[in-house]
């Protein structure tokens, strides 16, 4: 089963992220509260705990939201997501994905922290379609592909 295993915003762009109980995601906005929101494709970004775990075994200390990343995933390949695959997410929220990895074109606060970043090779973005609130242990199920 896929699942979110962390939530987490930002108040500044290129930062570490906070671990949050519960986040309320807005229709073509993204989560209230994180610098990331707005209306662009890239509302709510995404990590599997899987590539956090491959940066740990490197040796880096580092976390859910370490990356910037707004939700941490358990048990779904997110960049073998085409764009346009859906997203259900608890009982409420539908994402659509927009985007595969990022481009960075300078060493952002992340990298100096955490001395690397997979958000750019491992993450990815999506747009709120369906309002709602989410938490960790959501299941996230696969709509269309």
């Amino acid at each position: 089963m896929a699942k979110i295993t962390a939530v987490s915003i930002s108040r500044k762009k290129g930062m570490r992220k906070t671990n949050v109980d519960k986040a309320y995601l807005e229709v073509e906005y993204g989560i209230q509260g994180d610098a990331h929101a707005g209306d662009w494709h890239r509302q709510v970004s995404l990590l599997a705990k899987e590539s956090i775990e491959k940066m740990q075994r490197m040796g880096l200390d580092v976390k859910a939201g370490d990356f910037a990343e707004n939700l941490t995933t358990e048990g779904i390949e997110l960049v073998t997501l085409p764009v346009g695959t859906k997203l259900s997410v608890g009982n409420e929220v539908l994402l659509e994905v927009t985007q595969i990895g990022k481009i960075c074109h300078d060493r952002c606060a992340i990298y100096y922290q955490a001395g690397d970043c997979v958000m750019p090779k491992e993450g990815i973005f999506v747009r709120v379609l369906t309002a709602g609130h989410i938490v960790p242990e959501d299941e996230i199920t696969i709509i269309n592909q």
